[in-house]
């Protein structure tokens, strides 16, 4: 297969390889390939990816198809790729000359289908449309806010994605859900397309909006995305909205309720930005597309590749469905022509390109997603279940603290790889150079001045010898002994890195959805995925690697397999039942009718329509709904029982006596095309031809490698592991041990040995891959601990706003690896672990699980309930697996276990300091009920307190961090099983020196910043809780040995109230800060605290008593604490110091939230707005599911204007948070920084200090102070002003 490169064009790493001739102008290549039958037209299937452009063409005369490649862009010589590509196919068949300057001639077109990036690079590029956005009144700035959580918990600048929009207008209307209780009989009341009750409580005030709709005319903003609040069951006034706009000369309208009717305002409402920021675009881009050929649309057949893997014509392509337009294609690609055909294993898709790689799943129908996180940009709609991760053919090597490390950074097309003669950086391609596994021979000769030269191979050698250098006399002084790596071990083991790095997302695409990795194939296709196919396979234990005969233009061929599809869906709110189930069918034939018909407009026959119909379910009290798919046509169906099935392997549980809610009904329309056919080929007698002879370094060293063309081979061809298969622009590595053959549709099938990996254990020193790749495995684990818990527990506060952490120990109890999930349970957990192992000593059998929550025991507040197992191997503690989950009640002296006023430990519920859960595998169920549900009392007064109020939710959520912790000791099992128990043991040791000597670097080079800025490595920092307890920090760095001491003497006693703060919660923020101020994705364990001594005085509030109160220490105090620690390293101003802990409820339900802030401004930055700061990253309930389960009307979420302190970079601002409740509740706030203001620094003013309100019936507005418990009637309001962060740098 050929390629079409012009000579002056530059490869991207995912095209490691493909001929060209001479001249650097290739031409369309034919693929000879049998045919049923004679073709009469030509049919094209294009892929237009970033940098290159895809063709696949089948040619009248039965026997040809055409394989092509083009750059997408490249001005000097065409105006549009995929024109260009059909024009000249057209002329190579037909002989007949088309000039670029005239039209492309239809009558020999039968159809064309294509994928673009065009959406996704306007959406990364942030190059789509000028918007504004048009919201509910009070909500201006709930997108921006969006559900308060930080992308990257370490990054002190708190980068976000920037807004889709330049411009917010509200529309002053407001749409209210009723409660089952309230008046029904209303002419305000109506029934929602839901099925819910809804109350017009205000009118859409349509004449107010017209002055602001002039105003964004004015600007030159001609496009509108709506989202209103409820408007997925009630979108009479988006309409109003839409047809103002487009009356006033608007150009587009995106509405929330039209393209996406599910509740959710927020990824409602960025999916219409998204829809609007991107539909202009594309629908620019396709009208210039079909405008060259002749007739336009009318005479040419054209579809276009959306995100579900299905296809549309060009007036419903729209941007929220084009974003993973490309991808899809290679999704469809490999399950069409591979699963059934080659394999009945279920295939993993592996598609590795220059700068990331897409991996999916496939076991027979498409796995559908409806919600996604792309370029920053959530959308919710139905598309492919595709993960990206950042490592591809251009992800930078470096070599830091003593181990490899790969990515996420990308060295680009340009500069590009060393090899490309630009100047750039060491890469993945570099690497594969070394080793020869790409083939200078053959990639194109376009480098150099001249673009001439083929890849630098020299220069590729010096840049590794000269890393080589680093590299050995690291090992030099780490053992005297060591011997010096060569450069291609270096090559290979960046490879390696890679390859792990690759491994992390495959294993938890399957294994968090409960299937076993190593029984899928691996279906692996992209420029450089065919080289890295077997050693992926090997290591996630797969038998077989399936590398399809387009395989570098998968995605392009696979746009000739898709179905037309069609998708029509609305809420429906409602419980399962007998009576909801005959209005869901009912709906379900509407929809069903509805998306037949656009088929038929389309020329689908009825016999080539089929349709597949959902509800979308969910148990009552979670957000964890599943789309179920109707599996029959009978009308009695049960969706429930195929639910609790489907909920059941998903998550390992069945919720017994929950009632099964219906959100949605969806109907998918299907025409069936059956347009390309994989076809068998004849046998092939006689031995494969060999075109030469290449030397390729693998584990055991250089071995002389056969290189075959898959051109050359046929149906029955064996090829025995070294191999090289040139299969167009990709190059097949058949490894050692392993065996390819081509199958009778002309894929490469390689059997793969599966022989476990073996690593020489160092007694001394980490060989320094095996370390990197070994921290990827331990935090692997710590992560699929974590998606376990998340997927097996039913708190809200769990699976939803994700307050937990999963973490591994050694036997000691040292950390190991702590997945990065809520900051303040960082490290924390160590002393929990080495408390109970001191306590139970030799009393630890197999089969028991510890529980505890007791702060003298390690923990933080009695509501982060911690749950521990040791691991042994035969008889001995090898290991210990820990999770702690913030559970919503634990009892108290008020519902939600967040008590204001506690003073002492008892009245903030059920205290544990050392129990057995399960007793050698035994279940003490009784006996933990007991003890959750036993009153607490004052020893002295007796007066008692009552235990948990949601003992089931206790009980459920307890078993899902059993079965979290059980997973992390399969994992390990599997870890130790695959290496020995000494290597692994090893390296759970040198890990942890890896991160000591990182640490220790970072304080050595902040020792010589802060002498060189104050004149001294010593400083002292304070700060104050609103009570006027001081925190005092003396930091001492020693610059020689990169130790330092954080000495808190000084620091107030212990506290008459709650904000006192166990050891571990200050241990918790010195790490979290220490790992903040590196700029190096380190793993998270003990060895980040070994250079540091932390100095706490008992009795003081950092270090109280066994009874002293603790519940506000673990989220106010902690808080305080780190931005001490940040203002002696002058790091960057104060954050808002606060987590602003709501709690509201009564005896049948109750409510905790946590709420953001702003953070503090930087040397460098900004602070940003609206975000969870430092010590917590809990997620915000969304408005509309915030009012539909609860009795309350939320008037107001948006910033705090002006509230960031003033500076030269400005501090970011707080929130308000306006609540209206329906029926009287008992709430709690517990909150700081409503006293001293989050402090500025360099200059810099400090942030706003926050304030709570309570708006009484009689409309008196009432001061709460920080802290306080407050019963409250229906239709009182309370209003949370959150505190802005500090300025940095004065403003002059």
């Amino acid at each position: 297969m050929g390629s079409w490169v012009k000579k002056t064009s530059l490869p991207s790493m995912e095209s490691d390889g493909f001929p060209v001739d001479e001249s650097g102008r290739g031409t369309p290549h034919r693929d000879k390939q049998s045919r049923s039958k004679r073709m009469e037209k030509f049919k094209f299937c294009i892929d237009r990816g970033g940098t290159f452009t895809d063709i696949y063409a089948e040619v009248p005369g039965g026997s040809d198809s055409c394989v092509l490649k083009l750059l997408s862009v490249d001005p000097t010589n065409y105006d549009d790729a995929p024109i260009e590509g059909i024009r000249r196919i057209l002329e190579e068949y037909t002989g007949n000359i088309i000039p670029r300057s005239s039209k492309i001639p239809t009558d020999k077109i039968e159809w064309i289908r294509m994928g673009t990036t065009v959406a996704t690079n306007a959406l990364l590029e942030r190059k789509g449309e000028r918007i504004a956005l048009c919201v509910s009144r009070g909500f201006k700035d709930l997108l921006q806010i969006g559900n308060q959580a930080r992308p990257n918990i370490f990054d002190l600048k708190v980068s976000k994605p920037s807004n889709l929009y330049e411009e917010v207008i509200e529309a002053d209307e407001r749409i209210e859900l009723l409660l089952n209780q309230e008046l029904k009989s209303s002419p305000s009341v109506v029934e929602g397309i839901s099925g819910e009750l809804v109350r017009v409580s205000k009118p859409l005030n349509i004449e107010a909006l017209v002055p602001l709709l002039k105003g964004l005319l004015a600007k030159g903003i001609n496009c509108l995305a709506v989202v209103l609040l409820h408007s997925y069951t009630y979108p009479h006034h988006e309409i109003m909205i839409e047809k103002l706009a487009l009356k006033m000369g608007f150009r587009h309208v995106s509405l929330s309720s039209s393209l996406t009717p599910m509740i959710r305002m927020v990824p409602r409402g960025l999916t219409a930005s998204v829809d609007a920021y991107l539909t202009p675009v594309i629908k620019e881009y396709l009208s210039g597309f079909i405008s060259k050929f002749e007739g336009g649309a009318g005479k040419v057949n054209v579809l276009f590749m959306q995100s579900d893997g299905g296809l549309a014509p060009e007036k419903s392509f729209s941007g929220h469905k084009a974003v993973l337009s490309g991808p899809a294609g290679g999704v469809v690609g490999y399950s069409q022509t591979l699963y059934g055909l080659e394999t009945m294993k279920p295939l993993i898709g592996f598609d590795m390109g220059g700068t990331s790689t897409d991996v999916s799943r496939y076991d027979g129908s498409y796995a559908h997603v409806l919600e996604t996180q792309i370029a920053g940009a959530i959308v919710q709609a139905p598309q492919l279940d595709i993960n990206t991760v950042a490592a591809g053919g251009g992800s930078k090597l470096k070599f830091q603290f003593g181990s490899f490390r790969v990515g996420p950074e990308s060295v680009g097309a340009h500069p590009g790889p060393v090899c490309y003669r630009k100047g750039g950086d060491l890469a993945i391609t570099d690497a594969n150079l070394i080793l020869g596994t790409v083939i200078p021979d053959y990639f194109p000769f376009i480098f150099g001045p001249d673009e001439n030269q083929p890849l630098d191979v020299e220069a590729t050698r010096k840049a590794f010898e000269k890393l080589s250098v680093e590299i050995n006399s690291y090992k030099k002084m780490q053992d005297s002994y060591a011997r010096d790596m060569t450069v291609e071990e270096i090559a290979l083991g960046f490879v390696n890195v890679a390859n792990e790095t690759m491994c992390r997302p495959i294993r938890q695409l399957t294994e968090m959805k409960g299937h076993e990795t190593r029984n899928h194939a691996l279906a692996c296709f992209g420029g450089a995925g065919p080289q890295h196919a077997c050693a992926i396979a090997r290591s996630l234990g797969m038998s077989e690697v399936l590398i399809h005969r387009y395989c570098g233009i998968l995605s392009a061929y696979g746009m000739g397999l898709a179905d037309v599809v069609e998708e029509a869906q609305e809420p429906y709110s409602s419980v399962y039942n007998s009576d909801s189930l005959i209005e869901a069918c009912r709906r379900e034939l509407f929809l069903k009718r509805k998306v037949e018909q656009r088929l038929r407009e389309q020329g689908f026959k009825d016999e080539n329509i089929t349709t597949e119909s959902y509800l979308n379910l969910r148990y009552d009290g979670t957000d964890t709904a599943i789309m179920v798919k109707r599996q029959v046509e009978e009308e009695e169906f049960n969706f429930a029982t195929e639910f609790v099935k489907l909920f059941q392997q998903e998550y390992g549980f069945k919720l017994q006596n929950k009632k099964i809610l219906i959100s949605d009904v969806r109907v998918r329309g299907i025409g069936v095309t059956n347009i390309l056919r994989s076809l068998e080929l004849e046998p092939l007698s006689g031995n494969p031809l060999k075109e030469g002879q290449y030397k390729i370094y693998f584990g055991t060293g250089w071995e002389e490698t056969p290189l075959f063309k898959l051109e050359k081979l046929g149906y029955g061809h064996v090829l025995y592991g070294p191999a090289i298969i040139i299969n167009g622009n990709s190059t097949v590595i058949v490894e050692p041990k392993c065996k390819a053959s081509i199958t009778k549709y002309g894929n490469i099938k390689i059997e793969i040995d599966s022989s476990p990996n073996t690593v020489k254990i160092a007694e001394k020193v980490a060989d320094v891959v095996q370390l990197s790749i070994f921290n990827h495995r331990f935090m692997g684990i710590a992560e699929q601990m974590g998606r376990t818990l998340q997927r097996t527990s039913i708190s809200t506060n769990i699976k939803e706003r994700l307050d937990f952490s999963c973490a591994l120990f050694s036997p000691d109890g040292g950390l190991v690896a702590n997945a990065p999930h809520v900051p303040v349970h960082l490290g924390a957990m160590s002393s929990t672990v080495r408390w109970q192992l001191q306590y139970w000593g030799d009393d630890l059998h197999e089969g028991d699980v510890l529980v505890t929550n007791h702060p003298c025991a390690g923990g933080s507040h009695l509501p982060d309930i911690t749950v521990i197992t040791p691991v042994f191997d035969d008889i001995k503690l090898v290991f210990f697996v820990a999770s702690r989950g913030h559970h919503a009640e634990i009892g108290g002296i008020t519902p939600g276990s967040m008590p204001p006023f506690s003073k002492a430990i008892w009245e903030e519920g059920a205290a544990i300091k050392a129990f057995k859960l399960l007793e050698r595998g035994v279940f003490q169920e009784e006996r933990i009920i007991n003890l959750l549900q036993s009153p607490t009392s004052d020893e002295n007064s007796g007066y008692q307190v009552p235990g948990t109020r949601r003992l089931q939710d206790n009980l459920s959520d307890l078993r899902a961090q059993v079965a979290a912790n059980q997973r992390g000791i399969v994992l390990i099992k599997e870890l130790i099983e695959q290496y020995g128990f000494k290597t692994v043991q090893s390296y759970m040791i040198h890990v942890q020196k890896n991160a000591e000597e990182a640490v220790r670097e970072m304080l050595k080079s902040m020792a010589t910043k802060l002498e060189q800025e104050t004149g001294s490595s010593v400083i002292e920092e304070e700060d104050y809780m609103d009570d006027g307890s001081v925190i005092h920090l003396k930091l001492s760095i020693d610059a020689k040995t990169g130790e330092a001491t954080f000495d808190f003497g000084g620091t107030s006693s212990e506290v008459y109230g709650n904000w006192n703060a166990p050891e571990a919660v200050t241990s918790a923020a010195v790490i979290y800060c220490l790992r903040s101020l590196l700029d190096v994705d380190i793993p998270l364990n003990q060895g980040c605290l070994a250079p540091v001594k932390i100095y706490i005085p008992e009795g003081s509030f950092l270090s109280p008593t066994e009874k002293a109160a603790v519940v506000g220490g673990n989220v106010l105090t902690s808080q305080r604490v780190t931005d001490v620690i940040l203002t002696a390293f002058q790091a960057c101003a104060c954050s808002q110091g606060c987590m602003n802990n709501l709690t509201f409820g009564d005896n049948s339900f109750g409510y905790y939230e946590t709420i953001g802030g702003g953070s503090g401004a930087g040397p460098t930055w900004n602070g940003t707005s609206g975000v969870q700061c430092h010590m917590t990253n809990t997620r915000m309930t969304d408005p509309e599911i915030f009012e539909q389960r609860y009795p309350v009307f939320l008037h107001r979420f948006s910033l705090r204007e002006s509230s960031g302190g003033v500076g030269y970079h400005r501090g970011g601002d707080g929130l308000v948070r306006e609540i209206e409740f329906r029926c009287p509740v008992v709430v709690s706030i517990l909150s700081e920084r409503r006293v001293h203001a989050p402090r500025g620094l360099k200059g810099g003013e400090n942030g706003s200090r926050g304030a709570n309100y309570l708006i009484r019936k009689d409309k008196r507005r009432v001061y709460l102070g920080g802290k306080n418990t407050v019963n409250v009637d229906a239709g009182e309001i309370l209003q949370i002003y959150t505190p802005g962060g500090g300025g940095w740098g004065s403003s002059s």
